[in-house]
């Protein structure tokens, strides 16, 4: 019996799945407290048309992931958003229209590229906006606003 549950505890705590970076799902305010509180890095994934139709959350970069036919180069983006961190630890908020996207693109950096520390904005940009939060248009990185 004490076999069993020893092996019972061993793949609970130790099983490699169990430790698996996982995409985490953040609302505008705990975006907000993160972007304060860790120095979080938040990237706007969406399209140049997106940024202009209703701005950016403030002191986020652009840095468009799939292109406006839905092309993408995960290596190059992925070097464009490392130039952006200040260290490999640094949290890092996507941020789409809708939650989408930036699910996607979080669960590729997490689970194939083995980031940790990456989350996106539940349900997009749209809810921050609806909740009367900033929106400029200014872009901190002149890397990320081509």
């Amino acid at each position: 019996m004490k076999f069993k549950f020893s092996l019972l505890f061993f793949f609970v705590f130790f099983n490699p799945l169990a430790l698996a970076a996982e995409l985490g799902q953040l609302s505008p305010a705990q975006l907000t407290q993160l972007q304060k509180e860790q120095n979080a890095l938040v990237i706007d994934i969406r399209t140049e048309k997106e940024w202009a139709a209703t701005g950016i959350i403030p002191d986020s970069h652009k840095l468009q992931f799939f292109s406006a036919t839905g092309k993408y180069n995960p290596e190059q983006w992925l070097s464009d958003l490392n130039q952006l961190r200040t260290n490999e630890d640094q949290a890092i908020i996507l941020v789409c229209r809708s939650g989408s996207r930036s699910a996607m693109v979080g669960n590729m950096l997490a689970k194939t590229k083995g980031l940790k520390n990456i989350h996106h904005l539940s349900n997009g940009i749209l809810p921050w906006i609806k909740a009367g939060n900033k929106i400029t248009n200014d872009c901190p990185s002149k890397l990320a606003c081509k």
